[in-house]
């Protein structure tokens, strides 16, 4: 079952915020009203004894007057701000590892309304070689990171491992062989790459003993939509497999590694927390 904390903050935003104002400027004189009508009836120490017991809010009020600033705070800050995602899988490995959390800038790519996710402020363009969140387009429910290769209108090959853009191949030095964190990992035979991304230095995987002719193809980037690899080529499902990212699914662009926490290990790897995602 998918939780949308999104949804859940747009609802208890609005429920608490109704309920808070209606007392505000509605309810909350209707109670005084029939606390003064009733008063007249008792004497003086009782009319107050009677006007703090009916003029107490209900707990309903007193919950949504205390909830809703922290509500729509937290609201504001998801939506155009930043984001908290926990990278689950190794698709972006070297840069990105399982049990990373990072913070996704939400207004890189313009401010957009939550749930609807209409654009209302255009900002800036995602670049090629962003690090880039979006949401799957097959499953609009789950979130996506990977990075940005293809352009609109671009033309892009994938072929024995080499990647070309526009005719041209984009050049990778081999640094050495990759040395997991962890035991078991699939990338034990990987080896990392420099790939200079059309003037963007980044680190790649690339596994020789890995063969996957169904990662292989030519693709051509249509208008309003991108192209995405994740850094992990042998073990990354991306756009060589689903196809391409709309631009109504982008959410934002990675930002940096608040922390992260070694499962297997039950521990923080504190050497990862501040690093910056390029």
């Amino acid at each position: 079952m998918h939780f949308d904390l999104e949804l859940v903050l747009v609802i208890g935003s609005l429920v608490t915020g109704i309920v808070w104002l209606l007392d505000k400027y509605w309810l909350r004189e209707k109670r005084l009203e029939t606390v003064l009508a009733g008063a007249t009836e008792v004497s003086a120490s009782g009319a107050e004894v009677r006007i703090k017991e009916t003029a107490k809010e209900p707990w309903y009020v007193e919950y949504s007057r205390s909830f809703f600033p922290v509500l729509f705070i937290v609201l504001l800050l998801r939506t155009f701000v930043a984001e908290p995602f926990h990278i689950p899988s190794g698709s972006m490995r070297p840069n990105l590892l399982v049990g990373d959390f990072i913070l996704v800038n939400k207004f890189a790519y313009g401010l957009r309304l939550p749930v609807l996710h209409t654009k209302i402020l255009d900002l800036g363009e995602p670049e090629r070689g962003d690090a880039i969140v979006f949401r799957f387009p097959p499953d609009p429910k789950k979130d996506y990171i990977k990075r940005l290769i293809g352009m609109p209108g671009d033309h892009i090959k994938y072929r024995n491992k080499q990647l070309f853009i526009n005719g041209e191949l984009i050049p990778a030095t081999k640094i050495g062989p990759y040395q997991p964190k962890t035991n078991g990992t699939e990338d034990v035979n990987a080896f990392v790459w420099n790939e200079n991304l059309l003037g963007l230095e980044h680190k790649i995987l690339i596994n020789p003993t890995r063969l996957n002719l169904m990662a292989e193809g030519e693709f051509i980037v249509p208008d309003g939509h991108y192209f995405v690899m994740g850094d992990n080529r042998d073990n990354s499902f991306d756009s060589r497999f689903w196809g391409f990212v709309p631009e109504q699914n982008l959410v934002g662009k990675a930002m940096v590694i608040w922390m992260n926490w070694n499962f297997g290990e039950g521990s923080v790897n504190f050497s990862r927390v501040g690093t910056v995602i390029h």
